[in-house]
């Protein structure tokens, strides 16, 4: 199997930002490590844009109405439950 090349990928830094990482000894690995640990927590629906297709937003409306947004009682993250009798995600 052929092994893809790595890309380089730059963008722009403000100079606090650039200060603030001078001691790190390998930026391309923090930075790297980093991305993929924001991506992690990325909406798999909007992909972290915050906006939802008109598309996106029929199947939303579709799903919804057998699941609701709630807050957890311990841990106050909010999470998906789902209404339809019987099922329910109980969280913590």
């Amino acid at each position: 199997m052929k092994k893809d090349k790595p890309e380089v990928i730059t963008f722009k830094a403000e100079p606090a930002l650039v200060q603030a990482m001078e001691g790190i000894k390998n930026r391309s690995e923090f930075i790297r490590a980093a991305i993929l640990s924001a991506l992690d927590g990325v909406c798999p629906l909007c992909q972290g844009t915050g906006i939802l297709t008109p598309q996106q937003k029929e199947h939303w409306e579709s799903f919804s109405r057998h699941h609701k947004v709630e807050l957890c009682d311990t841990c106050h993250a909010r999470h998906l439950v789902c209404s339809a009798s019987g099922a329910g995600d109980q969280g913590h």
